[in-house]
């Protein structure tokens, strides 16, 4: 283990954290509020840590890193991210304690949009801007996790993933994937201006549109309104937030492709293609549903908030148009399942990954085919291409460990004193990233009224589930760290 690396690649990551609160800086001085102070200390001094951090440990320190010590450098930069991020709401008085600051800004960083707060219109400028920005940045680490880290540990058949850019399997992480990581910037970017510019058009001031931007491409959720995106009764927006919500779950790499005169990538594509019908299909369900049981007056209405809704939890981005733990039990159970599925790989949503619910789904089918023809050779494919036996041990692995660890968050949180359908809910809903939950956590609730522990327990879950387990679970062993 190269520790200089790991602890250099850390310095480097808080520094950056540090400076990129200077955006939200400048929102606190020019509505001259109470965030100025703890933003301005925050900033530089997590910024000059991280400088310091780093020019004690680049000495000697390896140019690129092994995938054990990538491992290590992503769990402790999400870690350390979550902590410095936590400064300015600590400092600034937005919560009492610094475990409310923390899962705040872990939630953030993970893109999750779970929050403690519970008056967030009362809260500084500059400060919500700092918050909704987490998620942003959240958001740019997520697409290099997805390019440069996961498939080289070829996490839970995440390796598929490299299938999207030319070269094979590396031991090191190569200029060539950090420029395929600038590439993707660029459409995250592209995207993130052409949100803005919509929200602008459907009324939304610079300071929100800005916020809700950041919010909404990273799959994330915070919003600047106590009643999240049901305080802007307008269709419009809520139709565009919907379609980037959407958008911010495709593999970005999909999009390049896209972008670059291939359309049709995004259909030939069988992971987003599934995901597409997958959530036509559920809109209508739930769309039906609503109208049937005249949840909603007409069928345009109950359409419009079954898509911004079910879109809001698969993408697992967490705003709200209506307490949809309300709804007639169907909608609220496909919602709830929704949670376990989450985007598609190479997207910045949480949850398991359509390409992985996909895979297993082809895999069951050719097992119950073998049982009728034995003798029968039946491959599993993706996007036309076999699928090896390998590839799918670690899907069915990542996913058997996945709902071992959530049974086991689930239960530790009713220990706390957690009813049932709060505890379970509240656990998928840090897990895979979503943010609202049902029970004492819906989406007309929030986490503020946990304890301590419970939020402790759920901000590890978060990192759990939006680093794919594995970087954090491994990071933990004692064996990982020995020679």
């Amino acid at each position: 283990m190269h520790w200089r690396g790991i602890f250099s690649y850390t310095g480097a990551i808080i520094a950056a954290v540090g400076l990129l609160m200077l955006p939200a800086l400048g929102c606190s001085l020019y509505y001259g509020d109470a965030g100025v102070t703890p933003l301005l200390f925050s900033m530089v001094s997590v910024s000059l840590g991280g400088v310091a951090l780093y020019l004690v440990w680049r000495k000697h320190a390896p140019e690129t890193v092994t995938s054990r010590e990538a491992m290590a450098v992503v769990a402790l930069c999400w870690i350390s991210a979550g902590l410095v991020g936590a400064l300015p709401f600590y400092l600034g008085g937005m919560f009492d304690t610094f475990t409310d600051a923390f899962f705040e800004s872990v939630s953030g960083f993970t893109t999750t949009g779970s929050s403690v707060l519970t008056d967030i219109e009362a809260v500084a400028p500059g400060l919500l801007f700092w918050r909704s920005m987490t998620q942003w940045i959240g958001g740019m680490g997520i697409i290099v996790l997805s390019v440069a880290v996961l498939p080289i540990l070829g996490v839970g058949g995440m390796h598929l993933y490299r299938a999207e850019f030319s070269g094979g399997r590396q031991d090191r992480i190569k200029p060539r994937v950090r420029a395929a990581a600038l590439s993707l910037w660029k459409v995250y970017l592209l995207f993130s201006t052409v949100l803005v510019v919509l929200l602008l058009l459907g009324g939304m001031n610079l300071f929100d549109a800005l916020c809700h931007m950041f919010a909404t491409i990273a799959t994330g959720g915070y919003s600047t309104k106590n009643l999240s995106m049901g305080h802007y009764q307008s269709a419009y927006l809520h139709l565009v937030v919907t379609v980037f919500m959407f958008l911010g779950a495709i593999n970005f790499a999909l999009h390049y492709q896209a972008l670059r005169g291939r359309p049709l990538a995004l259909w030939r594509n069988s992971e987003a293609r599934f995901f597409t019908l997958l959530v036509l299909g559920a809109i209508a369900v739930i769309g039906l549903t609503l109208w049937a049981n005249r949840t909603y007056e007409t069928l345009g209405e109950a359409f419009l908030y079954s898509a911004f809704n079910l879109v809001s939890i698969i993408t697992t981005t967490g705003y709200a148009t209506a307490d949809f733990a309300l709804w007639p039990p169907l909608a609220a159970a496909l919602l709830f399942a929704a949670m376990f599925i989450g985007g598609c790989a190479g997207s910045t949503s949480g949850g398991v990954k359509c390409m992985r619910v996909l895979l297993a789904v082809k895999h069951m089918y050719r097992e119950s085919f073998r049982v009728i023809h034995p003798q029968a050779v039946v491959q599993v494919k993706m996007s036309g291409k076999p699928v090896e036996e390998s590839v799918i041990s670690g899907i069915w692995g990542f996913l058997g460990l996945f709902a071992a660890l959530y049974l086991v968050l689930s239960l530790l949180l009713a220990a706390m004193g957690l009813d049932l359908v709060t505890a379970f809910s509240a656990a998928i809903a840090a897990m895979g990233n979503i943010g609202p939950g049902f029970g004492g956590v819906g989406p007309a609730q929030n986490f503020a009224h946990l304890p301590a522990a419970a939020k402790w327990l759920l901000a590890w879950g978060m990192l759990l589930g939006r680093l794919e387990l594995y970087a954090v679970i491994i990071f933990l062993l004692p064996a990982f760290w020995k020679a």
